[in-house]
């Protein structure tokens, strides 16, 4: 026996060490799991049930509540609609007007079918509610006085005497369910009021309570799914079904229990004291039992999810501790392998680590024994490369290193220091490095910094920028760092030693470049993103008061807010800035990395009184053509002012006659004296207009309707555009065509374009020379267009008879479509020329609109040119 067991123990050891550790998890894991679900299943399954049972329940019940709820709004919905009938003031009206009040009237109701009755208003009920078949009219006492029947079904109820007393109930505007001969009926009874408030009758509805009626209070409920019923509380029949084919009337509430999961309320509110009712809800038991099946089919599935989700979670947790304990293991296994330099134990195979982890210590122990030996042997030869190293590091070294002993005697010495001081290692060594390689001045300091080493050795010392001495006995400026090393009995000191003279250098050049903005006869100011001004050379200081600010102040708002639009954008900003009669041109160039905005200003006042100067020159250029303009029109002109002085001096000596001889009757002579008026005002207007023409005068930019323009100028050269007899067309638009101009210039404009049409037609034959002028509307754009035709210009010439001095006229000076390409350029218009050879040219003005000001946007309105 003993010996079977000792048989069956090796073989288990030897199963368990060739399954690896984490598949055994994996199956604790599904056992485990299993286990403890299978008990938690039987619990979590009873207390779903008990749960869905107490939901089911709640939910029935409030299908029952929800279904009488609605049953009683649609009993009040009827009992409103007879309210407002009832207190209508033609009903009072007719009853105060009848015999029924003073009790003479018949002893029969009045019976009305069909046709409305006068007390009663068109249409009388509500939509969604069913007519009632009866409505009736009777006394304080319950006499019925009028009847209108809506229907040919006769109702169960003698209406020939008098209603009973408990439809009217203890208040007025009583509800009733009223049960005759097994029919249910609703009665709706509302008391009619006169002026003063007084009762003087009843207004009564009788509606069947059928299956209509029902269908119509629930909503159109899904009999399939619910079904309602009135209920006779004595012998439980019903009295009124939803759906009469599938719950018929008469049947016992009984007879239904194992179809419908029934709930009966009480409907004491609106019966009779010696009837009882109840509202009935009868849900389909067979959809109640789907609706739970589906559920208890949904929860086993949930559960099952749950049991998978469950075990999976325990089994895999099972599975990631063993496999870290396995990976644990393996990587112990790859550093013996890489600490001690030996092949990997044979058990790092695939198997059960834990069972082969006693294998693994027994081996480690053998293989730290011996790794032991291997790593004192590897100190060794490592220190030695060490020392190599550092050898190795003093001759590659790009600083000067220098060791000193306790003395500050030089030990050591590296190429770098050669170079630095230009003396060799040889002669270097054992001399004192403080008397020999630093300055007078130095020396302090070297000493200061040494003794801080001394306290404070193991700490990291800090640079000391010194001046040190060459071979030559120049001074180099260094900067130089102690390591104190400390052995058995001695203490040495390390310098490290950097040549600084290339950055002193540099510094002292960014000093230069510093000093640049301080010295620069142009204002430079720095501002922060927050409108902080930070820097202002000494030019700026003129800006800086003006603006009411200093340095570390803000600047002002719109300053500031210019300041931060260049930093959002990323790009210079360009603005203009005038200080006590100088103009500053501004330039904000924004440093998006740093975060602040440089700004400089140049000082451009001479530039802006040149280009004042050379408008003035413009202007002057242009009076200057408009005075040779003068000359050609003067003859114009004077046939102008000869005709309405001509008119006037003959209007006059008719006058004259007429007063002298006493012919003269004073209307007539009062309408001459108008006629002398208006010429006299003719020829000043053109007079006045000449003076415009010719006047020097600063360019006022004014609103002006480029359509009248075109009728003053053809009005100032009327004189030889009938000498030359040129048919002159005008296109114009209807409407004033509004431009923002100089009038004075725009009409030297357009005089220079109709004169060189007119010069240009008089090689043409007579009956060939004609005019066009048109404008119109394009965009926000007004368009002009000089047309003739006259022999036409070259199309390669057209774009050259802008230049100055160019001119096609014998005697004409070049200047005048040169000035008004500059006029119409000023007015941010254009001008162009198009010709096509011996049939005419035509030239071309666009001009931006004038904006519209927005009350006229608001308020639009007809304006008119006054000129």
């Amino acid at each position: 026996m003993g010996a079977a067991r000792i048989r069956i123990k090796p073989f288990l050891v030897r199963l368990l060490r060739r399954v690896p550790l984490p598949w055994i998890a994996v199956g604790v894991g599904l056992a485990t799991g299993l286990a403890v679900w299978a008990a938690l299943d039987q619990i979590q399954g009873r207390q779903v049930d008990k749960i869905f049972d107490r939901e089911l329940a709640v939910q029935l019940k409030l299908r029952a509540r929800e279904s009488l709820i609605r049953f009683e709004r649609y009993l009040a919905s009827y009992a409103a609609v007879i309210r407002l009938l009832a207190h209508t003031r033609w009903l009072s009206d007719y009853l105060q007007g009848s015999d029924w009040l003073a009790g003479s009237g018949a002893t029969q109701p009045t019976i009305h079918r069909g046709a409305y009755p006068d007390w009663l208003s068109e249409p009388f009920m509500r939509d969604g509610l069913n007519p009632p078949t009866h409505l009736l009219l009777t006394g304080l006492d319950g006499a019925i006085w009028e009847i209108f029947q809506t229907s040919t079904v006769p109702i169960a109820l003698d209406l020939q005497g008098r209603a009973p007393k408990r439809w009217f109930g203890a208040h007025p505007g009583s509800i009733l369910i009223e049960r005759l001969a097994q029919q249910l009926y609703l009665v709706v009874a509302e008391a009619i009021k006169d002026a003063p408030g007084k009762e003087i009758g009843y207004l009564v509805a009788i509606v069947p309570i059928d299956a209509a009626l029902l269908a119509a209070s629930q909503h159109g409920l899904d009999v399939g799914s619910a079904a309602v019923a009135l209920v006779d509380d004595t012998d439980q029949r019903l009295l009124a079904s939803l759906d009469p084919q599938a719950i018929p009337v008469a049947s016992h509430l009984s007879d239904w229990a194992a179809s419908y999961v029934i709930t009966a309320q009480s409907l004491d509110d609106y019966i009779a004291p010696d009837s009882k009712l109840s509202f009935a809800t009868l849900v389909s038991q067979a959809r109640v039992e789907k609706m739970s099946h589906h559920v208890r089919i949904f929860e086993r599935r949930q559960r099952f999810y749950a049991a998978v989700v469950f075990v999976l979670v325990f089994t895999a947790l099972f599975y990631l501790v063993s496999a870290r304990l396995n990976s644990i293991l393996k990587r112990m296994t790859r550093f013996a392998q890489r600490a001690l330099g030996i092949p990997e134990p044979g058990f790092a195979r695939a198997g059960n680590q834990l069972i082969l982890l006693e294998e693994w210590i027994q081996h480690f122990t053998q293989l730290v024994l011996a790794a032991r030996e291997e790593m004192s042997r590897r100190y060794q030869a490592e220190l030695r490369e060490r020392e190599a190293l550092k050898a190795a590091m003093m001759e590659a070294s790009l600083d000067a290193i220098v060791t000193l002993d306790h003395d500050g005697r030089i030990i050591e010495y590296n190429p770098a220091a050669e170079r630095l001081f230009g003396i060799e290692r040889s002669q270097a060594l054992g001399v004192i490095f403080a008397e020999r390689f630093l300055a007078d001045l130095a020396r302090p300091a070297f000493r200061r910094l040494l003794d801080r080493s001394l306290h404070r050795y193991l700490a990291p010392q800090g640079r000391e920028e010194l001046l040190a001495l060459d071979a030559a006995g120049r001074e180099i400026p260094v900067e130089l760092s102690i390591a104190p090393i400390e052995q058995v009995g001695a203490r040495f000191f390390t310098l490290y030693i950097h040549d600084i003279s290339s950055r002193k250098q540099a510094e002292q050049e960014i000093k230069s470049l510093a000093r640049l903005a301080s010295e620069s006869p142009n204002p430079i100011l720095r501002v922060s993103a927050t409108g902080s001004l930070v820097y202002a050379n000494p030019a700026s200081h003129t800006i800086v008061r003006a603006w009411g600010s200093e340095t570390g102040w803000l600047l002002p708002e719109d300053w500031a807010d210019a300041v931060k639009a260049a930093l959002v954008l990323g790009r210079p900003l360009e603005r203009e800035l005038e200080v006590g009669g100088q103009i500053y041109a501004i330039l904000l160039a924004p440093i998006r990395d740093l975060g602040y905005v440089n700004i400089y200003a140049r000082d451009i006042t001479a530039v802006r009184r040149a280009e004042q100067e050379a408008r003035q020159h413009q202007a002057a250029l242009v009076h200057v053509c408009r005075l040779s303009t003068l000359g050609e029109i003067a003859t114009g002109m004077a046939h102008e002012l000869n005709q309405p002085l001509s008119a006037v001096i003959n209007y006059a000596n008719g006058c004259s006659r007429r007063l002298h001889t006493g012919q003269g009757r004073p209307e007539e002579l009062i309408e001459a004296m108008h006629q002398i008026i208006a010429q006299a005002q003719r020829a000043s207007e053109i007079i006045k207009r000449l003076r415009a023409l010719v006047g020097k005068q600063p360019p006022v930019r004014a609103e002006a309707d480029l359509n009248q323009l075109v009728h003053e100028v053809c009005t100032f050269l009327a004189f030889e555009i009938n000498q030359l007899g040129v048919g002159v067309a005008l296109e114009l638009l209807p409407e004033p065509l509004k431009v923002l101009v100089d009038v004075v210039q725009i009409e030297q404009v357009l005089l220079n374009l109709v004169t060189n049409a007119l010069d240009a037609m008089e090689s043409c034959p007579a009956g060939a020379r004609r005019l066009g002028i048109r404008t119109w509307r394009e965009g926000a754009w007004a368009r002009l267009a000089v047309a003739d035709t006259g022999p036409g210009i070259d199309p390669e010439q057209c774009p050259k008879v802008f230049a100055p001095f160019v001119t096609t006229k014998t005697g004409g000076m070049g200047m005048g479509l040169a000035i008004s390409q500059t006029i119409i350029e000023n007015h941010e218009g254009r001008i162009w020329a198009e010709s096509i050879p011996e049939q005419g040219a035509t030239f071309h003005i666009r001009l931006p609109l004038a904006p519209v000001p927005a009350q006229a946007l608001a308020n639009p309105v007809d304006e008119r040119d006054d000129r």
